[in-house]
């Protein structure tokens, strides 16, 4: 078995608590999008949920890994205008327009500090690569298009049962400009999956500069009673 590959057992994390998918497009239906764009859709997760809500609405989703592509194909086969394509970011080439964009848990996404802020995780390490991604972004959106970027519970070490009996886990591990996250599913005690991977931070003021840098613009959020899934930036 190929510890490394976390494809196959992705939705069963997912679904055990790990993320409030039912928030998320709560969050992301109350823009007015007749094409959206999904920046690292895993499984298609999201993505299954906002097409049962919006099925009028064009939906791509992209994503590095093949395999994780391959899982969201078949659970989203049954919804007529749900596009999946597999790209880099880095060098996104989809040929459309979108009125908008979104991460949550995918390329990058925002995590709260605990002075009251937020930092930027990245999966790209290489800052010029992560330069070059928001600038694929913006070619695909238009003035005034939004960029959706989740917000999700800051990263820690932990220990607890999904919903099949086995167990899951995760270490963290600071390193230069970011942290390593070590993933582990065991089965009795046995390991089943285990996959490291390395992310790049961004200091809240840093990351804003980036995407200035890019042609967005950060928008703070309303007073609002619910916390927001998301931090907005528009395309200028």
């Amino acid at each position: 078995m190929d510890y490394t590959d976390m494809s196959v057992h992705y939705d069963l994390i997912m679904t055990s608590g790990y993320y409030d998918y039912d928030a998320i497009v709560d969050d992301l239906v109350q823009y007015d999008a007749n094409a959206v764009l999904e920046i690292g859709s895993g499984t298609g997760l999201i993505l299954d949920r906002l097409a049962r809500r919006r099925p009028e609405t064009d939906v791509t989703g992209i994503d590095l890994t093949q395999a994780m592509l391959d899982i969201a194909a078949g659970r989203l086969a049954v919804h007529d205008r749900v596009c999946l394509r597999q790209q880099n970011v880095v060098r996104l080439d989809l040929g459309e327009q979108y009125d908008l964009a979104f991460s949550y848990g995918g390329v990058w996404y925002f995590v709260p500090t605990p002075d009251g802020g937020h930092e930027m995780v990245s999966h790209i390490r290489d800052e010029t690569e992560n330069q070059q991604g928001f600038e694929r972004i913006a070619a695909h959106l238009p003035s005034g298009g939004v960029l959706l970027l989740g917000i999700q519970a800051p990263h820690s070490d932990y220990s607890r049962p999904v919903t099949n009996g086995m167990d899951y886990s995760q270490r963290i591990t600071p390193i230069e400009a970011g942290f390593r996250k070590d993933y582990r599913l065991s089965d009795a005690g046995r390991p089943v999956m285990l996959q490291t991977t390395d992310y790049r931070t961004y200091c809240f003021e840093d990351a804003v500069g980036l995407l200035d840098k890019c042609g967005f613009d950060h928008e703070p959020a309303g007073t609002s009673a619910a916390a927001p899934m998301f931090l907005k930036f528009t395309k200028r």
